[in-house]
């Protein structure tokens, strides 16, 4: 084959997409750090999905038509960092390819050249040792590879064997990596791409996994709400669902008692299980608790709360008094945040967001999802708070496809976001603006209380799985069986003579009275330090911390 059109790539596309969903709970593992929210192979079988989706039905034989519409859907699709590179990937890929009806190695190789570039100006501080170098060398292999063979297959084979040892190689390139002895997940996630694409080559189709249908998806719940009821009417508020990978270490599952034992926590309940995963749907007020109960058959693998209540208020706020008509909202600017928790929701409203979007931790809002926000509102300019790192790329890929002035401010948590807010002045120019948000995050620390979801050792720290750990600007800080001692080590260790103001976000599976008892203990020696302690109801995080 020394040649592709538009339908073999589709076909390229469609192979490559499934062969990642199929690896996308391996690509999770891989993550570096052992909280709940290893989400890399998630994002990106996300992300590819939504590309492949616009492809899917397309018979073009024009390979730049099938690129285009290719990209597009990624685009609008990426979510978190690993998503939004694949989609920049390619975007240059693409775009090398939009005028040509098919391709031979020349142009194929080229193109992979293009794709790598893209993405590296995409990226503002390009880190080697991720999946940036994994496609960099491999793009170089085929460049190679292009000055010897006619074959696209063989092209396709060199960049395969070249990606996968370039794979090999972040650990020397992230001394992290070696340390937890995985390799880069996002890499991983690129290889099993190429390996989808190389199967169509050859005419070999990806296999399917053999789990029952359904098995792998969530329930596609659309909550239907009665025309007058209000929020405050919906008595399980979080619609819950997650994944757990049975384990023979830990409780015996049995179906009926495990249902019957999950219908405390809530209504429309639905447990369906196999030999090796359960999946549960239920709406509750305590998500967290729901999730932690499931852990104790295994390993939670796929987690998604959504805030009822907040969809419901949604959908009144776009309905107009006449007609049931969306009503047409007009703002001088639109302050989007990212947001997880019902008591994190009303800090933001009530400081000046005006459109939140749930997700964060466990589930990363596409492009697509930001930009939707404010669809066929009237708004003359846009702030963008993603509030989580793995965010900042799509938001700002959202912000450069608006046509309205549109910046993202970079905060990597919820304390950072609720900081930034506070100084916002809506008298200012938007650069202005900007400036003075960014500038409030120099002075913010950001502490976490979450749970170890498997045995590691990080930056010399050895973690047991089910501890709870104190995380400090990203960094972990230590490990304890003891929630409380946890947040106590936690607490002290961002405190410092400087300090002025700490906020505690209690989340779901936090203790108001534990919180009470370690602010008491360190109050004496910090007395002219304010504390303010809130009710976020944060799904994941036990607690979250921030001292200005």
């Amino acid at each position: 084959m020394d040649k592709i059109d538009g339908k073999m790539f589709r076909n390229m596309i469609l192979s490559g997409a499934e062969n990642l969903r199929q690896h996308a709970e391996y690509v999770d593992s891989l993550n570096v750090f052992p909280v709940p929210d290893g989400d890399t192979g998630t994002n990106m079988n996300l992300s590819m999905t939504s590309g492949a989706n616009e492809v899917e039905d397309r018979e073009d034989a024009h390979i730049g038509t099938v690129g285009r519409h290719f990209s597009k859907g990624l685009l609008m699709g990426a979510r978190g960092n690993s998503g939004v590179i694949l989609s920049q990937l390619f975007r240059g890929f693409s775009k090398a390819i939009e005028e040509r009806e098919d391709i031979d190695v020349e142009d194929f190789s080229a193109a992979f050249d293009a794709g790598v570039k893209t993405a590296y100006k995409a990226v503002m501080k390009p880190v080697e040792g991720t999946i940036l170098t994994v496609a960099k060398d491999s793009a170089e292999r085929a460049r190679e590879a292009a000055g010897d063979e006619t074959s696209i297959i063989s092209i396709m084979e060199a960049v395969i064997e070249e990606a996968e040892a370039s794979l090999e190689r972040t650990p020397d390139l992230l001394p992290v990596l070696k340390e937890v002895g995985v390799v880069d997940s996002g890499g991983q996630g690129l290889v099993y791409v190429y390996k989808g694409f190389l199967s169509a080559l050859k005419g070999e189709a990806v296999e399917t996994a053999s789990k029952p249908a359904g098995m792998d998806t969530f329930v596609n719940d659309d909550h239907e709400f009665d025309e007058f009821m209000s929020a405050e009417d919906i008595e399980y508020g979080f619609c819950t669902e997650f994944m757990v990978r049975l384990e023979g270490d830990k409780r015996e599952f049995d179906e009926d008692a495990f249902r019957q034992d999950m219908s405390e926590f809530g209504d429309s309940l639905l447990v369906i299980s196999d030999d090796e995963i359960a999946k549960v749907h239920v709406h509750t007020e305590t998500p967290g608790e729901a999730m932690t109960y499931g852990s104790t058959y295994g390993e939670l693998i796929k987690m998604k709360i959504e805030n009822m209540r907040e969809q419901f208020r949604e959908i009144k706020e776009k309905k107009a008094s006449a007609g049931g008509q969306p009503e047409k909202q007009s703002y001088d600017t639109a302050i989007i945040t990212v947001s997880s928790g019902a008591g994190i929701n009303e800090l933001f409203r009530s400081i000046g967001a005006t459109h939140i979007i749930n997700g964060g931790q466990t589930m990363n809002p596409s492009t697509e999802d930001i930009l939707r926000t404010i669809e066929g509102e009237d708004v003359k300019q846009v702030i963008i708070l993603p509030n989580n790192k793995n965010i900042i790329m799509a938001a700002e890929q959202a912000r450069d496809m608006l046509e309205i002035p549109a910046v993202v401010i970079p905060t990597r948590s919820i304390p950072e976001g609720l900081s930034s807010l506070l100084v916002y002045s809506p008298d200012e120019a938007l650069e202005q603006v900007k400036e003075a948000m960014e500038a409030s995050l120099e002075h913010v620390r950001t502490g976490q209380v979450t749970y170890a979801v498997r045995d590691t050792k990080i930056d010399g720290i050895e973690i047991k799985k089910n501890q709870h750990m104190g995380i400090k600007d990203g960094k972990i800080t230590g490990a304890d069986d003891s929630r409380e001692a946890t947040l106590k080590q936690l607490m002290e260790s961002m405190l410092d003579e400087e300090s002025e103001i700490v906020t505690v976000l209690i989340g779901e599976e936090g203790d108001a009275e534990e919180v009470d008892r370690i602010i008491s203990s360190i109050e004496p020696e910090y007395d002219e330090v304010e504390f303010e302690v809130h009710d976020g109801q944060q799904p994941v995080y036990s607690y979250l911390l921030s001292v200005e």
